[in-house]
């Protein structure tokens, strides 16, 4: 059954005409071309590997079970194997609802401190190391793109850049407004205060997708990058602020020391953008990622973090964690798949 609902028996065609492909010594005449035709190999082969280990699996159980019958075994044997196999089945069966185009892109995740002041930028940073330490878990590159400091702690605004298969797929669940609620560490008084960030997630365009920019509609400005970084950083105006006029969007990034290599990184993180507005409209009879945003203050969150009480809970799925250290060590993936399996529903 797993094999006709993942293709199997295509993707194995796929893979030998993309080998065959990949055997023509002018392959990389055409770089991107090359790089796209090797990524839609890998993402072929991983799919099959993931079925190839599931059916092992299976078959390891049934052997099992023959060997009980026979006397040879246990039945504890057979079910902790049993187990084992109906946890990857799960697992694959979930990365199944992950059938967009957009999904198996690579993201950008913005976080911005709201309604708190000091207490919310340290906790945009608290949520910044989170998903971080998620990304590092599953595999994903992670890169820093922009970040403007608290004034007197923390974090204003972040953006990154997590790279992988299926990282927008996991992550999208993240856009909207996250609630903490805590003794603060701020409050001389002890006080418990209750603060809020919001996350942007945004699929990172790939070669394999055309989004034409018209040169005659970027205003460019460079400033001099804040943060980390030794003095060059300090001394030289390599970051850049890109605004889209007909859109209205803008994008800033200090990532590099080149400002040549911040420019492009700039203009990739513009092509995000545009690339997300087009999709909303593609999917129109859905709820919006950015319709379903609401003001970075009270009563529109979309999970909600209370640490004293030992809770982690997402308000549109109700799946809740009360194990909050781990939740901010980077243990998500719960929350993630709950939204994904909700959504689909």
């Amino acid at each position: 059954m797993l094999g006709g609902i993942f293709d199997v028996d295509n993707r194995l065609q796929q893979i030998e005409e993309k080998e065959n492909l990949s055997l023509d010594p002018n392959l990389w005449d055409d770089p991107k071309k090359a790089e796209q035709l090797l990524k839609e190999l890998k993402l072929h082969k991983n799919w099959v590997a993931k079925y190839n280990a599931i059916k092992e699996l299976v078959d390891e159980v049934e052997v099992l079970e023959e060997f009980r019958q026979a006397g040879e075994g246990t039945e504890e044997e057979v079910d902790h194997k049993y187990l084992i196999a109906l946890e990857k089945i799960e697992d694959i069966e979930f990365r199944s609802t992950l059938n967009k185009p957009e999904d198996e892109l690579s993201c950008t995740l913005e976080i911005n401190a709201g309604a708190g002041g000091t207490e919310a930028c340290d906790w945009t940073e608290m949520l910044y190391r989170m998903y971080v330490m998620y990304a590092e878990k599953a595999g994903y590159k992670v890169k820093e793109l922009n970040r403007v400091q608290g004034d007197v702690a923390g974090i204003k605004s972040v953006e990154l850049e997590i790279d992988g298969e299926y990282a927008y797929g996991m992550l999208q669940s993240e856009n909207g407004v996250h609630r903490l609620v805590r003794i603060s560490p701020f409050n001389s008084q002890g006080k418990r205060m209750t603060s809020f960030a919001s996350v942007f997630v945004h699929p990172a365009v790939d070669d394999s997708i055309e989004i034409e920019v018209n040169p005659a509609d970027l205003d460019w400005d460079t400033f001099r990058a804040s943060g980390a970084g030794g003095q060059h950083v300090n001394k030289t105006e390599s970051a850049v602020r890109l605004r889209h006029l007909p859109s209205g969007i803008v994008v800033e990034c200090q990532e590099e020391r080149s400002q040549h290599l911040n420019r492009e990184k700039a203009i990739k993180m513009l092509k995000s953008r545009l690339y997300q507005k087009e999709l909303e409209k593609q999917y129109a009879e859905r709820d919006k990622v950015e319709a379903g945003k609401m003001k970075n203050e009270w009563g529109s969150q979309i999970r909600s973090y209370v640490l004293d009480d030992r809770r982690v809970k997402d308000h549109r799925t109700k799946f809740e964690n009360r194990n909050t250290d781990a939740v901010m060590d980077g243990d998500i993936e719960g929350f993630l798949k709950a939204f994904l399996m909700w959504d689909g529903t």
